[in-house]
């Protein structure tokens, strides 16, 4: 558990250490601002040690002072952009994390972290002097300075990486990277303004996230605000006039809305503080945009926290005020039942309080206010015997658990723009909170779909998803869930792979990095299946042996890794199926055109002879039908589509064309469209059905039907496709004439036999003129 602080934690932002918020105003030309007029005297070595005995009074001052002075003179003359000397941002970074209450050795990284980059000490030097636990820090630190995290995406992707991985090894580091960034930003008014852009940029499209993802909600509304002023000035300046004539004008109200709540819940016995306090300039303007509302509009600038001292008192202190003032309805949030992710819980609501003013509240006990206030800084609180702050926050921090799943992604593979796409959505969503069956809760980006629900639970759960019941109702896999929704995942192991337009569904970063990465293997499957097939095809038919043993031996000459690579290359056309036959037979020579030559004519292999015969376009298949690539369907192993305007289905004889990096495209023999592929034999493919009488699957087919234009025909011939047991996939309508209409309608039959009782059906309809299947 969390030791106790004896301080009640802040109500309110306290002012900044030594440059505070707002105090100077953002230049607008591209030099250097002036510095304001005074200066405050650089923080002393004892002044440093006392704020770190407020809170822990065993610390460590010999180590302190160690760092303090080795960190002054490592710096030396240097200087800053303002004229300061260089050595007072270490220290102020040392006293912002004083702030949050960190360990003695994070405070002694803090006065070092810009020794090893910008001075001459070096890591084993630090090592030497102060041990390998902060050199690790420092170190990590270093490696962080030369990160740009505003570069074009690929770039800022791989850094990203670098950052969160450093994290993940030791989170102090980024305590200490987050208060550097938070003194660089309360001076950054010293900067040229490219630097400022640049700076502001990055922190609030990464580091103010990152600290609201970790649960250091003051850190992140004071980083949001400094990079809001320095980016949007004429914006801030507005909305922070606005806030201070609100603020002013309703002084006396805050006040009596403070007095009657404090009142209120005293007289139940309830001993709670009570403080209201103004919402910040960014998240005002942010507010303004997404609800496109005037500032006039809104009604909870001001909100009040109510802070108790037991879990129970929360939910007395609720039904106090839920009794005393009218709830708004929707307004009501139990982040203690349901915490989020960032380890956040309060009770909040919205009531109309005295003078018919719209109160909004946060009720917390202390502790809870605490870990709101410092996120996981709280969890890493100096604590004898209690292992490293990282070990620590591994068993207590949820915050903690996000960021090792984020780290998980580099494991998997993904490439660096995926892995970027994916922790910005994860920084920038709020949540909602779903269950499965069992109870177990599922946090979730807002909009996210019951697919992203089956992989947040496990991968291949998301991959084997058919469907899903939402709150025990069967409903669309692309619904939004809601807060509170059950979901239930149905999957099927026939789904051998996530369907590809998934990726476009989803919101979290887990489920589409999953789905590519499913997608690509399937894809990579079902080309190497073609490719294997061709090639053990082209051995059948030049009687060689073929043995995957005997191909691995070849590999080298293939300039392949692995035989799967070889097959998803043949299958791509990357690579010949008689480049393969060479490399494992030197002396193998491909003599098909002379073999086709020498053999009598009705004995010829293969669907045609184009040239010499134009008027029969193709010939019986030979009775070799081994050889032949065998087809059973859209969703088989092999990467296969069907003719476009028209398809084919069983019973058709049929061929296969190769296209490079698209697979086979399956043609019935009567299709005019082969005519395009008389100059290339080499593309052409022996296939033949392979239909499984016992789970028959439909085929597309396509069907011209001219009707008589009446009320109710196409009712009548959707009628008899349905029983008939047919699907239908598109329907296109035009008139011909007056009195007829063109009815263009893609199927889904089982074979020739379905298609043809359907035609026939529809052709003994009174209003069919005429009724025959499309051949693209």
């Amino acid at each position: 558990m969390m030791r106790p602080r004896p301080d009640l934690p802040r109500m309110q932002k306290q002012a900044p250490i030594r440059a505070p918020l707002g105090a100077v105003a953002v230049p607008a030309q591209d030099k250097p601002a002036a510095p304001p007029p005074r200066k405050p005297q650089m923080m002393r070595q004892y002044d440093l040690i006392e704020r770190v005995r407020a809170y822990n009074p065993n610390t460590d001052e010999a180590l302190l002072n160690r760092a303090y002075v080795y960190a002054m003179k490592a710096h030396g003359d240097q200087r800053r952009a303002s004229g300061d000397p260089y050595f007072s941002h270490p220290l102020e970074v040392a006293a912002i994390l004083t702030d949050l209450k960190l360990d003695d050795a994070t405070i002694a990284a803090a006065l070092l972290h810009d020794t090893i980059e910008d001075t001459a000490a070096t890591r084993a030097e630090i090592d030497q002097l102060f041990g390998p636990d902060i050199g690790r820090l420092v170190e990590g630190l270093t490696k962080l300075k030369k990160l740009d995290l505003v570069t074009k995406e690929a770039k800022q992707a791989e850094n990203l990486r670098k950052l969160l991985l450093a994290i993940a090894d030791d989170v102090r580091v980024l305590l200490i990277k987050l208060a550097d960034r938070l003194h660089n930003m309360r001076t950054l008014h010293y900067m040229r303004e490219a630097s400022r852009r640049r700076t502001a940029d990055e922190t609030l499209e990464i580091y103010a996230p990152l600290a609201g993802r970790m649960g250091m909600h003051e850190l992140r509304e004071e980083l949001d605000d400094l990079a809001f002023r320095e980016l949007y000035p004429d914006a801030y300046a507005v909305v922070t006039a606005r806030l201070n004539a609100l603020e002013d004008k309703s002084r006396v109200l805050i006040t009596e809305i403070e007095s009657q709540l404090t009142k209120k819940l005293s007289d139940r016995g309830i001993d709670a503080v009570v403080k209201g306090r103004r919402k910040r300039a960014y998240s005002i303007w942010r507010k303004m945009e997404r609800k496109s509302v005037g500032f006039e509009q809104l009604s909870d600038i001001f909100g009040f926290r109510v802070i108790v001292k037991t879990m129970a008192d929360c939910y007395q202190a609720l039904g106090i005020v839920h009794t005393t003032w009218p709830t708004v309805p929707g307004r009501f949030k139990d982040y203690i039942s349901t915490p989020k992710a960032n380890d956040y819980r309060s009770i909040h609501t919205t009531v109309i309080g005295p003078g018919k003013q719209r109160v909004e509240l946060q009720i917390r006990t202390r502790e809870m206010h605490e870990i709101a206030e410092y996120g996981i800084a709280a969890h890493a609180l100096y604590k004898d015997g209690a292992g490293s702050p990282t070990e620590l926050l591994s068993r207590e921090s949820t915050a903690y658990a996000w960021l090792r799943r984020t780290i998980e992604l580099l494991a998997e593979g993904s490439n660096p723009e995926e892995f970027l796409e994916h922790t910005k959505l994860e920084l920038f969503h709020d949540q909602v909170f779903c269950f499965t069956p069992k109870g177990k809760l599922i946090a979730l980006p807002r909009k996210a779909t019951p697919i992203d629900f089956a992989y947040a639970v496990h991968t291949d759960v998301g991959n084997t998803a058919v469907g899903c019941k939402i709150n025990g109702k069967i409903a669309p896999l692309t619904s939004e869930l809601l807060n509170g929704d059950e979901v239930e995942v149905l999957v099927s192991k026939a789904q051998l792979a996530p369907p590809a337009a998934w990726e476009s569904l989803v919101v979290t970063g887990k489920a589409r990095a999953a789905i590519r990465r499913a997608t690509r293997v399937a894809v990579r499957n079902q080309y190497a299946g073609l490719g294997r097939r061709i090639v053990e095809r082209l051995f059948h038919r030049a009687k060689i042996a073929y043995s995957d043993e005997k191909l691995t031996g070849a590999l080298p000459r293939l300039a392949r890794s692995s035989i799967e690579e070889v097959m998803a290359a043949v299958g791509r056309s990357e690579l010949k199926a008689s480049d393969v036959a060479r490399a494992m037979y030197p002396d193998y020579r491909e003599e098909r055109a002379a073999a086709m030559a020498a053999r009598p004519k009705r004995a010829e292999s293969g669907w045609f002879g184009l040239k010499k015969l134009t008027s029969v376009k193709f010939k019986v298949p030979d009775s070799d039908t081994g050889a032949a690539i065998p087809i059973r369907g859209i969703n088989s192993d092999l990467p296969i589509r069907f003719a476009p305007n028209g398809g084919a289905v069983p019973g058709d004889r049929i061929v296969g064309i190769v296209a490079p990096g698209e697979g086979i495209t399956i043609y019935p023999i009567q299709s005019p469209a082969l005519s395009e592929f008389e100059d290339h034999p080499e593309r052409w493919l022996d296939v033949r059905w392979d239909a499984d009488e016992t789970t028959p699957r439909r085929f597309p087919a396509r069907i011209a039907v001219q009707s008589v234009n009446e009320p109710g025909s196409l009712a009548q011939i959707a009628q008899v496709i349905a029983e008939n047991d047919g699907n239908i996939d598109n329907i296109n309508m035009s008139r011909r004439a007056p009195d007829f209409t063109d009815v263009t309608i893609d199927l889904e039959v089982y074979d020739l036999k379905h298609l043809t009782a359907i035609l026939a059906q529809l052709r003994a309809k009174p209003m069919v003129a005429k009724a025959e299947r499309v051949n693209g």
